[in-house]
Order: structure tokens, then sequence, then C-alpha cells
């Protein structure tokens, strides 16, 4: 959820010269603790093999933040991050 939540809001990508100019943490900004919600964990018993699970919520938490966006404002989130100048009420 919070990488989910960090390419969402801040996961930007630069290149310059050919070079990606976000190298670690302290130049790539993800979600800290205190900017994170409470998350709970709910774990199900299944027979099924493990599987993955990280990963299979990060699109929707991507999509729930986009459509909670769309809900405030009125406006479609249609690329990432979310750029807050290019929200408008609508």
């Amino acid at each position: 959820m919070i990488f989910g939540l960090s390419a969402a809001l801040y996961g930007k990508i630069t290149v310059n010269r050919g070079r990606v100019q976000q190298v670690n943490f302290d130049t790539y900004p993800v979600v800290r603790m205190n900017e994170a919600p409470k998350i709970e964990v709910h774990i199900v018993e299944s027979t099924a093999e493990p599987g993955g699970v990280g990963e299979p919520d990060t699109a929707g938490v991507i999509a729930a933040v986009a459509n909670a966006v769309y809900a405030a404002t009125g406006t479609r989130v249609r690329t990432l991050p979310i750029d807050p100048t290019q929200l408008r009420i609508a």
C-alpha cells in the first residue's frame, strides 16, 4: 500500500543526459510513517499455494487515490504522480 501511495503522490522519475536523477531514497520520495494512513491487515486462511502478498494492492491503491481526487475535485487523474497544480474544482 505504501508503494502504491508513493507512486500516486511522489513517483516522478526524471532523466538528465541519459541518467536517472532519483538514485536513492534521499532523492526519490516515498510516503513516510507520519504521512501514511492506518493500515489493517487481515490474514485469510486458504488451501491455495502462497502468492504475492504486497504487490497485488499497489494498483488498487493508486486507483482509489485517483477516484478520491475525482470525488473531491471533479477532475480525473490521467497521469502519475498526481500533480496538485493540474487539479481544479469542477
